[in-house]
């Protein structure tokens, strides 16, 4: 089949059966809950632009494996042309649905078994690879959307995975048997793991010797037995289920608990069982994959944000005001940083081994230093260029209100020509983008902590060529 349509996609969910929970309640049915429909709703956008002539180039590609056309999202990159094609899709992506798409992270994981199971394999003889490539072809054939189960709950963070209290902090094998393994943990901020139909499971950091029975990686339907979806507290969560007040109309972002109560994995959907020492390189793939997705998908999300000031500037009445417009032109300024960062990361990759092709990892990170930043930046000025009302916008529910909603509309009145209803979106939609904390604390923390970002720019650089030039300079001949 290849391509999936946006609907065909949306069945397809409905035909699973996850065990979820939210607000202390079991979810029944995921696809027609308010709040994680609109996440669906997000990641159904990669099908749905797929169709669409003016997006149908960049979303679509040809795989070598199936030979078939398929959605770019199943495809580990072969070419600088690939690796440049998603920082373009996803900022593309990131202004058509002005949050998170949740799609990239799988494709991040894809692009690291690619390379990371040959590089196993080589060295052990194992079959992992043959593994992963048949995965792939799964995935490729039935256009699955995949999620990243990385991130660890940890635990005690003094400590690491083999010296915890409780063995449970990292996610592990408790049991090898003929058919496969037994896993049990958690990973946390699993950000669309419901919009998805499988969970691609990699270490969360470097391991060493006594951590074999952490360093696994695999893959599992997002309803297999045992998994269980925990879905986190987002500010403005509750505005969706009550059908008010939403801002964002179409879209939205959610991030579930993911807790593996000795969940079961087949041998042949595992991709690494033991092989410590290519957990580093694992972190090291993903990681730096996810922060060049972010470059697209935040600049993109900034698009989004120019357009709100621009629009909330002609609601108020404010179009010609020199200081405002100045204040955009920052927010462009960000965008396009963060975006030329990620596509100069793309245009420096390498083919490895294994035929994926990989990015520069200090320009990605730089990049994802400066989205840490400058996201918050820009997030400020759309802010004040928008307005006070962005903070405490009286509710849908007043203005249906029939004894005082006429009176709350005359006094949000804005420049003439424009219907107050549009400017009472706006403010709301500006409120969405600022203020919706699953999206925007990921502006942060997505892909690491800024700190992971600093250490990995530090430890890839080339630091003896930087000072050879400047002993060169200065004259200095004896090498020290």
């Amino acid at each position: 089949m290849g391509l999936k349509t946006k609907e065909e996609y949306i069945e397809s969910l409905r035909q699973m059966k996850p065990t979820a929970y939210m607000f202390g309640e079991k979810v029944t049915n995921v696809v027609d809950n308010p709040r994680l429909r609109a996440g669906i709703e997000a990641t159904a956008a990669t099908y749905e632009i797929a169709e669409k002539e003016e997006y149908r180039d960049l979303v679509v590609t040809q795989s070598p494996l199936i030979n078939e056309p398929v959605n770019r999202f199943t495809l580990p990159p072969s070419s600088i042309e690939d690796l440049v094609a998603r920082v373009k899709l996803n900022r593309k992506l990131g202004g058509y649905v002005g949050t998170c798409h949740q799609r990239c992270t799988g494709l991040d994981c894809l692009s690291t078994l690619s390379i990371v199971t040959y590089d196993i394999d080589q060295k052990y003889g194992t079959s992992y690879y043959k593994n992963f490539i048949e995965f792939l072809k799964y995935v490729q054939k039935n256009d699955l959307t995949c999620n990243a189960g990385v991130t660890d709950v940890k635990g005690d963070r003094s400590k690491g995975p083999s010296a915890q209290d409780d063995k449970d902090m990292y996610l592990h094998v408790v049991e090898r048997r003929q058919d496969g393994i037994v896993v049990r943990g958690a990973k946390a901020h699993q950000t669309g793991s419901l919009s998805s139909h499988e969970i691609v499971v990699l270490p969360t950091r470097a391991l060493s010797k006594g951590d074999e029975e952490y360093s696994i990686s695999f893959a599992v339907p997002a309803d297999t037995p045992g998994l269980i979806h925990v879905v986190g507290r987002s500010t403005l969560d509750m505005r969706e289920l009550q059908g008010c007040d939403i801002g964002n109309v179409y879209y939205s972002k959610y991030c579930p608990m993911l807790i593996f109560n000795d969940v079961f994995v087949p041998w042949e959907r595992v991709f690494m069982c033991g092989e410590t020492e290519f957990a580093t390189e694992m972190v090291l793939r993903f990681s730096s994959f996810h922060r060049q997705s972010h470059g697209g998908c935040k600049a993109g999300k900034i698009d989004c944000m120019v357009g709100t000031a621009l629009c909330a500037m002609d609601y108020n009445g404010t179009s010609k005001a020199g200081h405002l417009k100045q204040k955009v032109i920052e927010m462009i300024h960000r965008a396009e940083t963060l975006y030329g960062c990620c596509l100069a990361s793309s245009y420096e990759g390498r083919k490895e081994p294994s035929g994926t092709y990989f990015i520069d990892t200090v320009l990605a990170n730089a990049s994802k230093i400066h989205e840490g930043k400058e996201m918050a930046e820009a997030t400020r000025l759309m802010v004040d260029v928008c307005g006070g009302f962005v903070a405490d916008l009286p509710s849908d529910r007043d203005f249906e209100n029939p004894e005082i909603g006429h009176l709350v509309k005359k006094y949000l009145k804005g420049a003439d020509g424009y219907p107050v209803e549009n400017r009472i979106k706006l403010f709301r939609l500006a409120e969405k983008l600022a203020l919706e904390s699953a999206d925007t604390v990921s502006d942060i923390h997505g892909g690491g902590s800024p700190e992971a970002h600093r250490v990995t720019i530090f430890r890839e650089v080339n630091l003896e060529e930087k000072k050879q030039l400047a002993k060169r300079l200065a004259g200095i001949k004896d090498g020290k």
